[in-house]
């Protein structure tokens, strides 16, 4: 970073704001950022200027309308740094679920007068419309990771971002495998880290919300659910295209036992 003032933006894009929210439950850690670098756009915390030159932006949300794909484009221009926080910013998140189908009838199905509304065919990651430098995961992201990562930067080195697999995390606290033991279909083997293992920690199977570890093979995982869960085809499928259903390994698996393909373009 340079010897100035770095300056930090946050940009919101469509989404449930609960990323923005990671950064205001930070708390305590907030206030110490706010000395270390000047946030001069954050629209939940009061800063208003979308257009500004900054070292740091963080984006949250996917692209689905074309607007925001213009927008998107401004702000990597006026960005050294881009980092995309959340399921919705790095894989489409809950939203891109209408990928399945047609938008047009989707739209027309939810709005009386369809013709006013401004979308694109998909709702897509933010990573398809620009470069982005990081990518941290999560529904919603970890306020951990987001606050390592600044430190990171502002000390002039990169990102070290964790893609254990959450089982890893199970390991380390010492949980019982609810994938073995209680016969869960438990997405833990193939997604990373970062929620600390919540779900099964409580008994409870992962849901996959932080998308796919490094080296995922979750194609192995879903025939493992067929054989020994006795679940469908479609029920696999739906675990992997559900929140991060466009992250390539989750896509590809639902495409294999669903043998339906996602818009992505």
């Amino acid at each position: 970073m340079d010897e100035t003032i770095p300056r930090l933006a946050v940009y919101k894009f469509t989404s449930c704001d609960g990323c923005q929210l990671a950064f205001l439950n930070a708390g305590e850690a907030l206030l110490t950022l706010s000395g270390l670098v000047e946030i001069v756009h954050f629209s939940e915390l009061g800063k208003v200027d979308p257009d500004a030159k900054v070292d740091i932006a963080f984006v949250e949300g996917s692209i689905s309308t074309p607007d925001e794909e213009e927008k998107i484009k401004r702000i990597r221009e006026n960005s050294r740094y881009i980092i995309t926080i959340g399921a919705c910013a790095t894989a489409g998140g809950i939203q891109a679920l209408r990928n399945f189908g047609s938008h047009e009838n989707w739209i027309a199905s939810v709005y009386a007068s369809p013709e006013h509304i401004k979308t694109l065919n998909t709702s897509s990651a933010i990573s398809r419309h620009i470069k982005v430098d990081w990518e941290l995961w999560g529904c919603p992201v970890n306020t951990k990771q987001v606050m390592d990562a600044i430190r990171s930067l502002l000390s002039n080195a990169s990102p070290r971002i964790k893609r254990d697999a959450v089982c890893i995390e199970c390991k380390r606290k010492g949980n019982v495998c609810v994938l073995v033991a209680k016969n869960e279909p438990c997405m833990g083997p193939v997604t990373q880290t970062g929620c600390g293992a919540l779900c099964p920690s409580v008994g409870r199977a992962c849901y996959g919300c932080y998308g796919p570890n490094e080296n995922p093979n979750p194609q192995s995982l879903g025939q493992w659910f067929e054989q020994y869960e006795g679940l469908s085809k479609e029920a696999i499928a739906n675990r992997f295209l559900h929140i991060n259903n466009q992250a390539p390994a989750f896509n590809q698996a639902g495409q294999y036992f669903k043998g339906i393909k996602i818009t992505n373009e």
